[in-house]
């Protein structure tokens, strides 16, 4: 994975998980996720793309708020929504 300078690098801030134990949503509805990831903006903790909802995708689009961080033990990977690249 080669990291690429991203132009909304900028709005990556310092964040707490909100829902540390799993994705908001999947919780709220009691539906699966196979992988989480954490929004590097606010701290929403959503399902990734494999996730039948895709929460994380849909968090990115609807609060405009574009990079995430894995959020699975051992993985710091970040990817851009908006540009589809890891950042």
């Amino acid at each position: 994975m080669t990291a690429t300078v991203d132009p909304h690098i900028g709005m990556i801030r310092p964040v707490v998980p909100q829902t540390p134990q799993g994705c908001a949503e999947c919780l709220l509805f009691g539906t699966p996720w196979l992988h989480l990831r954490l929004c590097l903006t606010c701290g929403h903790v959503g399902c990734c793309d494999e996730s039948p909802s895709r929460h994380a995708r849909r968090h990115a689009h609807t609060e405009g708020h574009p990079i995430v961080r894995s959020f699975e033990p051992g993985e710091g990977w970040r990817w851009c929504f908006v540009d589809e690249v890891f950042v």
